[in-house]
């Protein structure tokens, strides 16, 4: 079983990338230095607006999520996990996470990428407020 969905979302100026454990994309328009985690900002989408089959299939301990990251022509690809305590229920933001928290805004835990760790080219295409496309893909056995 297999759910995909797209995210456009921007850069800001203050994007910094420099989380050590997650990332966030939000669709909030303003960004103040202090987010260091948030790598995209006025997102067409928040949890709370994916598909309701595509958050189904992501609220398992058996789902992976795929995540493409792509903006000026550089991309990353990211692994996750879901998680049968997912409530994918917050209405501006998606956060991806190295540990297994969860709560209503987690899209992915136990990820392989945080802030951090994305090619700092990415992260100077942001910077310039360029848009960037995050292509969501969630998969279940059987």
């Amino acid at each position: 079983m297999e759910a995909q969905e797209t995210v456009v979302c921007r850069g800001h100026p203050f994007i910094l990338g420099t989380h050590p454990t997650t990332f966030e994309v939000t669709r909030e328009e303003h960004l103040t230095s202090n987010g260091n985690c948030i790598i995209g900002i006025a997102a067409d989408k928040g949890c709370a607006d994916l598909s309701p089959g595509f958050r189904e299939l992501l609220a398992h301990d058996d789902a992976v999520l795929t995540t493409r990251l792509e903006c000026g022509g550089i991309s990353v690809e990211i692994r996750s996990r879901g998680s049968d305590q997912m409530t994918l229920d917050h209405p501006a933001d998606m956060v991806w996470r190295r540990s297994m928290f969860v709560c209503g805004r987690t899209i992915g835990i136990l990820s392989d990428q945080v802030a951090a760790g994305l090619p700092r080219e990415l992260v100077e295409n942001l910077v310039t407020g360029k848009e960037m496309i995050v292509a969501l893909a969630v998969t279940r056995p059987g």
